[in-house]
């Protein structure tokens, strides 16, 4: 397998992808690095990821959740194991913020474990709540697991124990 970056391609999910991304996520939750995703919510979800492709071969994905109109969320970073310092990760955060930025976001959120990649790429650690109170509110009425993690609710508190909040101004 290539360790060029340039081999890599990354480019938006299709629905023939999701079994395969499952399969990237999964190593990912048994290690409790990312929380796991039920089959069907990724085909729910598929219009939010991209992949990343080398020598054809599926070797991560990665998603964009809007959360507000000029806030959204990366999440569901995984490289296949073989793939991991190859590029992989940074190639999908490359499309992930250019996508931000098409769609008018000017800030991005994570949770994550992966502290050291994300500072590299300018995300930065955060304590604060990042909304104001009346998005807040709104936010609340979201159902999305993501959303209550974002707004660091206590009922989502024990699925993201060691996890670091981290945001990145684009």
């Amino acid at each position: 397998m290539s360790a060029d970056p340039s081999a890599i391609t990354v480019r938006p999910a299709r629905t023939s992808d999701v079994r395969g991304m499952q399969g990237l996520i999964e190593p990912y939750v048994h290690r409790r690095i990312l929380l796991g995703k039920e089959l069907v919510n990724l085909f729910e979800a598929v219009q939010e990821f991209v992949v990343a492709e080398r020598d054809g071969e599926l070797v991560g994905c990665g998603a964009l959740h809007v959360l507000w109109e000029d806030l959204g969320e990366v999440r569901t970073i995984a490289a296949a194991q073989g793939s991991l310092g190859r590029g992989v990760g940074h190639a999908m955060l490359v499309a992930l913020e250019d996508r931000a930025r098409r769609l008018g976001l000017t800030r991005l959120f994570c949770l994550t474990f992966e502290t050291a990649f994300f500072s590299r790429h300018g995300y930065a650690e955060v304590a604060e709540q990042v909304v104001e109170p009346e998005v807040f509110a709104e936010l609340l009425r979201s159902p999305d697991g993501g959303v209550a993690e974002f707004l660091d609710l206590a009922h989502v508190k024990p699925n993201t124990l060691g996890n670091t909040r981290m945001l990145k101004r684009l």
